[in-house]
């Protein structure tokens, strides 16, 4: 298979992604009435979804252009990225942070461990997936998911934010 890479695909190809930025950034207001504030909690990983939840923000991935900000204090927080697997010392700790969030509010568990526990599901300190805690919105599976991955699972919880349907 051939691409054209000429510059004219090139520059059709950044007007289709600037038209895209600008529909996401109107879709979170219209939800949100601002930009959407991401708050990450680790509940017990090995670092791995960590890594690539830091990229997020670094300029290849850059997803703040999409309007998608890390915030530190829950109380300003849309959404609870969750990654690792819960343990018991940390439940106490995301239920806390969860209900400090104004609504509307979505939880997206990240990655293998926050599903159902990965390779850290038989441990003693396993407390169980993150939705026996929580109510989860969007579910991003990978050991570790993509950066391209968690974006796209930040934006569907958004867009199906109004039927509450998990994705």
């Amino acid at each position: 298979m051939v691409f054209d890479v000429s510059t004219d695909s090139r520059n059709e190809v950044q007007s289709d992604w600037g038209s895209m930025e600008q529909r996401m950034a109107q879709r979170l207001r219209r939800i949100f009435g601002h930009s959407l504030n991401i708050r990450h909690i680790d509940v017990g990983s090995c670092n791995a979804c960590e890594s690539e939840v830091l990229s997020l923000s670094n300029p290849y991935y850059n997803f703040h252009r999409l309007g998608l900000f890390f915030t530190a204090s829950p109380r300003h927080a849309d959404v609870l990225l969750v990654t690792g697997a819960m343990t018991h010392a940390m439940e106490d700790v995301l239920l806390t942070t969860y209900t400090a969030m104004p609504q509307p509010r979505l939880v997206v568990a990240t990655g293998v461990c926050a599903i159902h526990g990965g390779l850290f599901r038989e441990s003693p300190e396993f407390a169980g997936p993150v939705d026996t805690t929580i109510p989860v919105d969007a579910y991003i599976p990978g050991c570790p998911p993509t950066p391209y991955a968690i974006i796209n699972g930040i934006l569907q919880a958004v867009d199906r934010r109004k039927g509450k349907k998990p994705c």
